[in-house]
């Protein structure tokens, strides 16, 4: 294996992470900071408990995803797709560098960035709301696994997309809606059928409750199927990225 090739790649995604700081980390800690100022203290302090925790500790682990799942989507979209555009992806596919060191490159980058992301905004919840970890372990082991799912779906749609503007499209469009539907603010449970059996169908669902579970030990689906679901959609990102390279598309032409 080439190290020394996805060591290149990963430090110099690093390093546009640090020339653009406000960008990458300040701005997404700051808007998520207001949600738990807005949510969880003013309104938080209003309302009462959810399954014993209360309201302002159990939306963190959902604020936490929220911030997770785009910011690794749009790492690792925009990676990959500025050398499609400048031209220099074909530098890249040149140089004596395996499809799986490449990705391996862009995606642990994008992953990185992102598990940091997630890390700063549970301290900055700490100014704000007081919360425990009671599985510290499967906390930072969901948290890891789901910055590298998201980050291959990212480096998939950065491959898929021609311009800038389809860069924002899914994360916009897709899993924002998804990840508010999906309780991140709420316990699936508080919904009345047909709703509640509609939301099993959203992916998301499955990574709040799972995230939740490893900070209270409650969720609304067992951890299990969480964990599960979440290894499925990594295993389907990694088969699209290895048709991707395979076949050439979008990258080759």
């Amino acid at each position: 294996m080439n190290f020394y090739g996805i060591r290149a790649i990963y430090r110099f995604e690093m390093a546009r992470t640090w020339r653009t700081l406000m960008q990458s980390i300040a701005s997404p800690v700051l808007s998520t900071s207001l949600y738990f100022i807005v949510f969880g203290t003013a309104i938080g302090s209003r309302m009462g408990e959810i399954d014993g925790i209360s309201y302002g500790a159990f939306i963190i682990p959902g604020l936490v995803m929220l911030s997770l799942l785009s910011e690794s989507i749009s790492n690792a979209s925009f990676g990959i797709f500025f050398p499609k555009f400048s031209g220099t992806i074909y530098e890249v596919l040149s140089a004596p560098v395996s499809p799986f060191e490449i990705v391996t490159g862009y995606v642990g980058a994008a992953a990185t960035k992102s598990i940091l992301l997630g890390l700063l905004i549970l301290a900055t919840a700490r100014i704000f709301v007081d919360y425990s970890i009671v599985h510290p372990f499967w906390m930072l082991a969901f948290l890891v696994l789901t910055a590298v799912t998201f980050s291959l779906f990212g480096f998939i749609i950065g491959i898929w997309a021609d311009d800038f503007q389809k860069l924002q499209v899914i994360p916009l469009m897709v899993i924002t809606p998804l990840t508010f539907l999906g309780g991140a603010f709420y316990s699936i449970n508080m919904l009345p059928e047909p709703w509640q059996t509609l939301t099993l169908f959203n992916p998301v669902v499955y990574l709040i409750s799972g995230f939740r579970w490893a900070f209270y030990g409650v969720a609304d689906i067992h951890v299990g199927i969480s964990l599960s679901m979440t290894a499925l959609f990594m295993l389907i990102c990694l088969a699209v990225v290895a048709w991707i390279f395979r076949s050439g598309y979008r990258i080759r032409s």
